[in-house]
């Protein structure tokens, strides 16, 4: 079983929050992601989750578009292939949020704000900044959940070493 860096899902406790992006979950272009491992612990659809509800809560707060940060957030990441695997022409940074964006209009009707997000939300590994404060702010957000998941693999991977440590001891003996 993969171990998650955070069982709680909050968002599923938010009405206003899941009145905008509930009825995506439930579709298979979506729930698809929930089978592919994103940052070691956790599934594509959690990590895009947990940057659409936290950017959310925080564009919310400021009075920022939210429900247009809410809906980009969960799918900038929508794309399936394993970028450790599948090599394109420019960078996984460049040409994954492209896919992601293309994939989201299959989905709904994107507006020019959802769009900014969704293609920028890889910038500093890019070159375009985005144009408005709620893409800097889901790039952000995902840098920063990016670097929790990091961290909780690190986390699980030291376990799991000091765990076949003692088991090699306790078989020598």
């Amino acid at each position: 079983m993969r171990e998650s860096i955070d069982e709680a899902q909050p968002w599923l406790d938010d009405p206003e929050y899941m009145a905008i992006v509930g009825k995506f979950l439930e579709k298979p272009e979506l729930k698809k992601l929930d089978t592919i491992e994103h940052h070691h612990v956790s599934t594509r659809l959690q990590h895009s989750l947990r940057v659409s509800y936290q950017s959310y809560k925080i564009s919310k707060k400021l009075g920022w578009k939210s429900y247009e940060t809410a809906r980009a957030g969960l799918f900038h990441d929508l794309f399936y292939y394993d970028w450790r695997k599948t090599k394109f022409a420019k960078s996984h940074a460049y040409v994954h949020p492209r896919i992601a964006y293309r994939n989201a209009q299959k989905l709904t009707d994107i507006s020019p704000l959802e769009k900014d997000i969704i293609i920028k939300h890889m910038w500093g590994a890019t070159l375009n900044p985005p144009r408005y404060k709620e893409s800097f702010l889901v790039s952000f957000v995902d840098d920063a959940v990016a670097i929790k998941e990091w961290r909780a693999s690190r986390r699980l991977k030291r376990r799991v070493h000091k765990h076949m440590r003692m088991n090699m001891q306790h078989e020598n003996n």
